[in-house]
């Protein structure tokens, strides 16, 4: 007896060593599955729950994609201008069509007070907002103020235990950095994208009266608009609002309004029911070898003043037509977008330094800003 327990112990020795050989050296022989009608299934090693990757965004997305919302509009269709001519009636038939307009976009709640951040062109026009949390929560929403100048516009909801979002400082970001969109495009649900940051302060592009954009290549589909980008920590930089694209879709290049830029936006509609900006009353154009030569001047390179508004900020302080403006206060003034930039970020009624060129003269001038006048709208007649 004591023979054969001998031998059982050796067996069970040596058939452990073989085990702890091939856990150390060959593993994946071990995660081998049997064959399923002759294909051989290799299994990756299994993480605990929970676990995150190296290198993943989950924490970031999970911090905050509760606070990113679905927003719903409705507005009436608007008639054909014609639909009450006979002719046009008489070809076309009777085209009414009473069916309300229905319209998809993001938005990001801010604060536990129920205000959300989205764009001005998601909720312009409408009749009625309804917003849909993460949590599969609805309710309506009201208009608190838009700023059409930076397509911005802010809601507010009346729920409790509001998830919010913390804000970043898009001051900080850098080109490299990873982000995430956070929005609902298409109206297919609450989806995350990845990327990173492309490019800093994307202007020119036509969208908006100051634009200052994060370019990102995250994937920023219709729907999206109003949305969040997100850096690695969940923290809010800003608002998506375009794409670059030839086919409607995303075409990896995307572009975000700043947090900061929000924020301001955010603080003035909520506190005065508009947002102040600085205005000096100047007709600004990117400098160029040929207007150089016209107003006989050696800069080639800035912003010239090519009209001056009579009795307004810039004729009180000395400015003329044929100076070039080089830098208001510290900011250095490269093209006429940054010039409104910088200019409308300004206090009405306080003094700024502005350095200008004349001819061949370098000038500091003393401008007093005014309140920027509210945008005219100008009516097509046909």
């Amino acid at each position: 007896m004591k023979r054969y327990w001998l031998l059982f112990s050796q067996v069970v020795t040596v058939l452990f060593a073989v085990w702890f050989v091939l856990v150390t050296l060959k593993p994946e022989w071990l995660n081998r599955r049997p064959s399923l009608q002759g294909v051989t299934l290799l299994e990756a090693a299994s993480n605990a729950p929970g676990t995150v990757m190296p290198g993943s965004m989950s924490p970031a997305a999970k911090r905050a994609a509760p606070a990113v919302v679905s927003i719903a509009t409705t507005q009436a269709r608007t008639a054909h201008p014609l639909a009450n001519d006979p002719w046009f009636r008489f070809f076309y038939g009777d085209r009414e069509d009473d069916s309300p307009q229905m319209g998809l976009g993001s938005g990001v709640i801010v604060s536990p007070e129920g205000y959300i951040l989205t764009n001005n062109h998601v909720v312009e026009g409408a009749q009625e907002i309804e917003v849909t949390l993460s949590d599969s929560r609805r309710t309506t929403a009201k208009v608190i103020g838009t700023d059409p100048d930076t397509d911005l516009a802010v809601l507010r909801i009346t729920l409790d235990r509001l998830p919010v979002i913390a804000m970043g400082n898009s001051d900080n970001v850098q080109v490299g950095d990873k982000v995430l969109a956070i929005g609902n495009p298409f109206g297919v649900g609450q989806t995350v994208t990845g990327g990173i940051i492309s490019a800093l302060g994307r202007n020119q592009l036509g969208i908006n009266t100051f634009e200052n954009f994060i370019q990102t290549d995250a994937a920023i589909n219709p729907g999206n608009s109003g949305g969040a980008l997100v850096d690695v920590n969940g923290s809010l930089l800003g608002i998506n609002t375009a794409i670059y694209s030839r086919s409607g879709g995303n075409m990896g290049i995307g572009f975000a309004i700043p947090v900061n830029t929000a924020r301001q936006v955010l603080e003035g509609l909520v506190r005065d029911g508009q947002v102040t900006r600085g205005w000096i009353g100047v007709e600004p154009i990117e400098l160029n070898a040929d207007l150089a030569e016209t107003f006989g001047i050696k800069q080639t390179e800035g912003v010239i003043i090519t009209g001056v508004l009579q009795n307004g900020p810039a004729f009180k302080a000395g400015l003329k037509p044929g100076d070039v403006l080089l830098a208001v206060g510290e900011k250095d003034v490269h093209n006429v977008s940054e010039l409104l930039t910088t200019i409308a970020a300004q206090t009405p009624g306080t003094v700024v330094k502005m350095r200008i060129k004349r001819r061949d003269a370098d000038l500091s001038l003393d401008v007093t800003p005014a309140q920027r006048p509210a945008a005219k709208l100008n009516k097509l007649h046909k």
